[in-house]
């Protein structure tokens, strides 16, 4: 009796899947990345502007709610303290700037006094955050 027994065929790892799934779980950690880097402020109503952006080589975020407490990053600040925190952040880097998220109800005046702080602090590098929306 002759039986037909064919030889086991070696295992193959595909590639094709594999680099696949690699590259949607780089994708995923890249986005979540860039998301986690541009909120560092604390969340406040910001003004809509139609030509509003992000920009990302900016180092500290200052946040001024609509009660005027003020925040560097995530810390509570005295208002009156603000230059010298700054300052203290900023450290050695020339090229420090601020993100500075406002909130819509503050005042003009609330709002330049922070201004005339961060100026004090040597920072000229200030871009004021908005919500991207339509024009009014």
């Amino acid at each position: 009796m002759k039986l037909n027994i064919t030889p086991a065929r070696k295992a193959r790892v595909e590639m094709v899947p594999l680099i696949d799934t690699v590259f949607l779980i780089m994708v995923f950690f890249v986005y979540s990345m860039l998301s986690m880097s541009v909120h560092r402020g604390m969340p406040v109503f910001l003004p809509s502007s139609s030509e509003s952006g992000i920009e990302k080589n900016l180092i500290l975020s200052v946040t001024v709610k609509s009660d005027g407490s003020v925040y560097i990053d995530r810390d509570k600040v005295f208002p009156g303290d603000l230059s010298a925190a700054l300052k203290h952040k900023a450290g050695k880097e020339k090229q420090t700037g601020v993100l500075l998220f406002a909130d819509s109800s503050l005042s003009y005046q609330k709002l330049f006094s922070v201004l005339d702080q961060i100026k004090n602090a040597g920072i000229s590098h200030i871009s004021l955050q908005a919500e991207a929306g339509p024009r009014r």
